[in-house]
């Protein structure tokens, strides 16, 4: 078995789901449990994803020998980095785990971090992974994670994060750092990294790539509610709709491919500090 065959068990549901629109459509919850919404099962399940998030597919050969030296190795990189005094990993755990878990995709290069001519620290794509097609095709998915606690906030800085990426020229530069770092073990290696090449028109990537946006925040559906009923469905889904139209108004599908991944959250801050406790609890 190849160390990307193998995933945690499932925890998220899916909710809803239309991947026949542009954009395409999903939401997915982490349920409830005895009235309550699973803060402390989904802080666990985000643990339970680190490695696979965190370790290049080479350090994923794990035995009960380096079981716990290697996550806490994945740990230690997201707990030093900058961006998780902010949280932001939550989120893109959370995309990459729904990515992996309900779509099949794969990481192809690792996470990178380059500094801009001001020498500010500039994150690339939230996420960047390959989905195979039964059709021996294959799409690249280039993700962006917002973990906020206002859905319009939220909502806000994904679609002018996307915007900043898919500009001709920062995404040429992007292509420059991605390119290199293809694995050469992944299927289609040279086509993706043929489409990752300076020569190769911007065209021809938004062909083949889809941009997953996670959207995960505060939600009034989620909170109000104490079990996964049709109505707790229909208020996730009037949610989504409004993400949805916000998406729908940049103009941003008239470009490329999105799709609008919503992650309803009954408490943006306790699902934080519960995440927290447990990373903590590892790298201590």
């Amino acid at each position: 078995m190849k160390p990307y065959d193998a995933k945690p068990n499932r925890l998220l549901t899916c909710l809803s789901s239309d991947l026949t629109g542009q954009p395409q459509l999903g939401s997915y919850c982490a349920g409830f449990e005895v009235q309550q919404w699973r803060c402390d099962a989904y802080a666990d399940h985000l643990i339970e994803w680190l490695a696979d998030y965190a370790l290049k597919e080479d350090e994923l050969q794990v035995h009960h020998g380096n079981m716990y030296v290697r996550l806490r190795q994945a740990a230690v990189r997201i707990y030093d980095s900058e961006h998780y005094k902010a949280r932001g990993e939550i989120g893109e755990i959370t995309l990459h785990a729904i990515c992996r878990d309900f779509f099949g995709t794969i990481p192809f290069a690792p996470r990178v971090f380059y500094l801009t001519s001001s020498n500010d620290v500039v994150k690339s794509f939230d996420m960047v992974h390959v989905r195979y097609m039964d059709n021996e095709g294959f799409e690249l998915w280039l993700g962006e994670a917002k973990f906020y606690k206002e859905a319009s906030s939220a909502i806000s800085a994904a679609i002018s994060s996307v915007e900043t990426h898919i500009d001709q020229g920062f995404l040429n530069r992007e292509k420059l750092i991605l390119g290199p770092q293809v694995s050469k073990a992944i299927p289609h290696y040279e086509e993706i990294r043929e489409l990752l090449s300076s020569q190769t028109s911007l065209d021809s990537l938004f062909k083949t790539a889809v941009f997953p946006i996670c959207i995960a925040c505060n939600s009034e559906a989620t909170a109000g509610n104490t079990e996964m009923s049709d109505a707790y469905r229909k208020q996730v889904a009037q949610e989504l709709a409004a993400l949805e139209e916000r998406v729908a108004k940049s103009g941003l599908t008239q470009k490329i491919r999105i799709m609008l991944i919503y992650v309803p959250l009954g408490s943006k801050e306790a699902l934080a500090d519960s995440f927290d406790k447990r990373l903590k609890g590892i790298v201590a």
